[in-house]
This record gives structure tokens, sequence and C-alpha cells, in this order.
């Protein structure tokens, strides 16, 4: 079966977020019912058990068999199970973040921590922490040696507390040092909050 799209998981979501639905669901699931029955059963009107399985047949979870004057409808298990495990399952989960990413957001806490090019405060926040530091750390080169005096240079462009900063950076091993000398990590590296 072929990988269900965002658009079905969707369509999916908002056909059973309603109570009417997912008891019709419930009943067709135990056996097969007219419009007629369904709508005795539920208390509701017949135009709106219609309105309810063309909901569920958009999504082919109902199937309708004719019988004589009137249709007979049951639940397509398959196609429930189908829809079920695409939206349990890790892949799905992951393809329905599409379109969204980490960039907004830290391009947001950016914005919230830095005011004219300077960083306002430290973060409480470890992620918020996380992506200021990492901004912060970017500011180096890789394979550059920098003296303690140059690193707090370049820190006190950003913000007045460069000993915090410094710690932060190592404690999060996106810089190491040694006799007084840092030198920025690769990314892969450093440790993840």
């Amino acid at each position: 079966m072929e990988p269900i799209d965002f658009q079905t998981l969707l369509e999916f979501f908002k056909v059973m977020a309603n109570e009417s639905r997912l008891k019709m669901v419930g009943i067709l699931a135990q056996r097969q019912c007219s419009v007629e029955e369904l709508a005795a059963l539920l208390s509701l009107k017949e135009p709106t058990i219609s309105h309810h399985l063309a909901k569920l047949k958009e999504l082919n979870l109902v199937q309708m068999q004719p019988e004589g004057n009137q249709h007979l409808y049951r639940l397509d298990s398959e196609a429930l199970q189908a829809l079920n495990k695409a939206v349990l399952t890790a892949n799905p989960a992951a393809s329905m973040a599409q379109g969204v990413t980490d960039d907004a957001w830290e391009t947001k806490v950016l914005k919230s921590y830095f005011e004219e090019g300077r960083l306002t405060q430290i973060p409480a926040s470890h992620r918020k922490r996380w992506v200021i530091l990492k901004w912060l750390a970017r500011q180096f080169e890789i394979g550059t040696l920098y003296p303690e005096k140059q690193v707090n240079e370049i820190l006190q462009r950003y913000h007045f507390d460069s000993a915090t900063l410094r710690r932060e950076f190592i404690s999060y091993q996106m810089m190491q040092r040694e006799n007084g000398v840092y030198w920025r990590e690769p990314e892969e590296r450093w440790k993840a909050v």
C-alpha cells in the first residue's frame, strides 16, 4: 500500500473529530446499517446521517451496498487500519511536520534576545540558551586558535558577560580550551540540549 499523504491525514483528523461520526464508525464496525437505522440509533435526522456518511466515504472509510430500495453501509476496516497505521508510525508523524523547521523558532528567539546587535540577556531556558550559544559560536572560525583575550573581545561585542558565555561554550562542547587558548569544535560534536 502506498504511503498516505499529509492532506489525507489532515482530512482524517477533521472527519474523526466529530462525536456523531465517531459513534457512526463504532456502529458500522459492528454491523451494516441503513441511513434510517443510523438516524434512529444516533437520534439524528436522515439528512444529517447522509452528510456524515458522505464525509466518511470521502476517506473511503465506509462502503455502500444496495439492498432492495435502500443502501446499507459498513465500515471498511482495511481502510481504517491503513489510516491508523499511517497516523501511528514515526515517519508519517515526521512528514506531518513538512515545511516546519526549527529556523523559524530560532529566528524568533534571536529576535527576542538581541537588540541593536547586542544580546540583552542570557536566556534561563536551556533551549533558548542553546539557540543563542549556537549563533555566538558560529562567530568563531573552525581551525582558528583564539587566545582568551580575543574570545572575550569577540563575545563582548554581543554581551558584557564573556566569562559566562565562555563557560557555556565549554560545557556544551562548542569550544575546547587548553592553556588559555580556545578553538571551536565542529557542530556535530556539540552537546545537544
